[in-house]
């Protein structure tokens, strides 16, 4: 850990749940910036802005900006400015995320007329109904490309885990016999593009998150330093049947501090 100047951090299941914040988290930011090392939390949540993010994290006592933040959506549009310039995008999510969207054109969802190029799907929730995902089903087939922020199964809340978007994915690629473009975790670019925020090498960094597959084990195949915590959606099921191991296993991020410190076991 001698070579890290910067720490990824996962937000929902590491920081907050619930956008409540975990004990002890809250000071363990605040020490982590403290000591000088780069932080930017990135997020595979789509039902809000990065400015929304900021100003509710601020409010809990984390000393973070909006500038502090990479969330799937942004990280999306500049993935859709590169790949897919100009594409007229049919979007699938839950939460307004418009702000994040910059320069991404959406067709009304109650157009029939229209011919999107591209699926857009967010995180789910209750506009994920029938009618929706056999309207995109149609898009697909007429020939639209398909793009995911994420492949999340699940995520946590005060009141248990829920479903989310992950799962309502695999079943349009399975249908309509495409494969999903992904642009947030676990996807290599959303890392590279974490780093190039930070000005560090892989090897300069940490990725901090609950989810073994999509933030640990993706993070260390980009050639980061790995943690994961036991909070969150963390399971130990998942951990035992995960495809490869973490760098590093805490209780929580509040373990964070020592373990950079180099004084923590893994």
């Amino acid at each position: 850990m001698e070579s890290v100047r910067a720490v990824l951090i996962d937000i929902d299941g590491v920081l907050t749940v619930s956008w409540r914040p975990l004990p002890g988290t809250v000071e363990a930011l605040r020490e982590v910036r403290e000591a000088g090392f780069g932080v930017l939390l990135v997020t595979n949540t789509t039902s809000r802005t990065r400015a929304s993010i900021a100003r509710t994290l601020a409010e809990a006592g984390f000393p973070v900006s909006a500038e502090d933040i990479l969330t799937a959506p942004a990280a999306t549009a500049a993935y859709l400015a590169e790949h897919c310039p100009g594409a007229r995008c049919a979007l699938l999510n839950s939460g307004d995320i418009a702000e994040d969207l910059d320069g991404v054109t959406v067709v009304d969802a109650g157009d029939t007329g229209a011919v999107p190029d591209v699926v857009l799907v967010g995180g789910a929730g209750p506009e994920f109904g029938y009618a929706a995902l056999d309207r995109a089903f149609g898009h697909l087939q007429r020939g639209a490309r398909l793009v995911a922020m994420h492949r999340n199964l699940y995520w946590r809340t005060a009141e248990g885990l829920r479903l989310d978007s992950g799962a309502f994915l695999a079943g349009l690629e399975r249908a309509a016999r495409v494969e999903a473009e992904i642009t947030g975790k676990p996807a290599r670019a959303f890392f590279a593009s974490a780093l190039a925020r930070l000005g560090v090498g892989a090897e300069e960094a940490v990725m901090v998150g609950d989810d073994v597959e999509s933030d640990v084990l993706a993070a260390q195949r980009a050639g980061v330093t790995g943690v994961l915590v036991r909070t969150g959606k963390f399971q130990p099921e998942t951990l035992r049947s995960a495809d490869g191991t973490p760098d590093h296993v805490i209780d929580s991020f509040a373990d964070l501090p020592a373990l950079l410190r180099g004084s923590a076991q893994q």
